[in-house]
């Protein structure tokens, strides 16, 4: 039984829920703990690392892009208590993403000769530009990704991202617990399982919707003496779909006190 899900988006960055809505979709779902973790901003309302909101406990979290070099990586942070560093390398990631999102929307606008219903700003992902060129095309939401704006598509463009020891140390500094988001979903799991060594934690259970090797991850648990995590990575209201059990979020809470 999912008791806390550490992978939630919010409309700060990409998703769709509210720190309003939070509470109600949780019960919905199920779950007492949700992890704030929205791209690369941290959440001024939330005045701790843990916090109650109408009887659903909330973690301060942040997903973190960084290049590892041979690929790039996402990292959770949990329990953030911010930094002026850490502060400061988000607002130049916002300016970064503005100007990445209006380079996307261009090239989608020439090449499709459609306006789209979206405008740069702070907190912009491709995930609010492909809604928007499935309102205005016959693409679908997974189509815009397939065809258009995802990696290695006409209309992509990259982001600027801290390197991975930067990342690493931004966040370290500022959160109780710094993970390894969804492993699965890299080119190299391999590569990106060694990079545990320096981290905390790894995103144990997240629904990929496919078969992965656990064993293999639960190796670089072992290995690397990881705390597991995990969550949905919901952009919707639909919370729960995979993250922790009682036990498993009690071990997470010690490190987060």
């Amino acid at each position: 039984m999912v008791v806390a899900d550490l992978h939630v988006h919010t409309t700060r960055s990409d998703g769709s829920l509210t720190l309003s809505t939070l509470p109600d979709a949780a019960a919905d779902a199920g779950v007492d703990v949700v992890a704030v973790t929205d791209h690369d901003r941290v959440q001024p309302a939330l005045d701790g690392p843990v916090t109650t909101r109408d009887g659903l406990t909330l973690v301060h979290g942040i997903e973190l892009r960084v290049d590892a070099g041979d690929q790039r990586l996402d990292l959770l942070g949990y329990g953030v208590e911010p930094t002026d560093a850490l502060v400061a390398a988000c607002a130049r990631i916002q300016r970064n993403r503005r100007e990445r999102g209006r380079a996307i929307i261009d090239c989608v606008e020439a090449r499709l000769d459609v306006s789209l219903s979206v405008e740069p700003r702070a907190g912009l992902g491709r995930p609010h530009i492909a809604r928007a060129i499935a309102e205005a095309t016959d693409y679908s939401y997974q189509g815009a990704f397939d065809d258009i704006i995802g990696d290695d598509c006409p209309c992509y463009v990259p982001r600027e991202v801290p390197d991975f020891d930067r990342g690493r140390e931004l966040l370290s500094d500022a959160c109780g617990l710094v993970g390894l988001a969804h492993p699965f979903r890299y080119r190299d799991t391999g590569a990106a399982l060694d990079r545990c060594r320096d981290l905390d934690a790894v995103e144990r259970w997240y629904p990929y919707g496919r078969s992965v090797d656990i064993d293999r991850l639960a190796d670089a648990i072992e290995r690397y003496d990881l705390l597991p995590t995990g969550g949905s990575d919901a952009h919707d209201r639909q919370l729960g779909v995979s993250g922790l059990d009682g036990d498993a979020w009690a071990r997470v809470r010690e490190r987060l006190v």
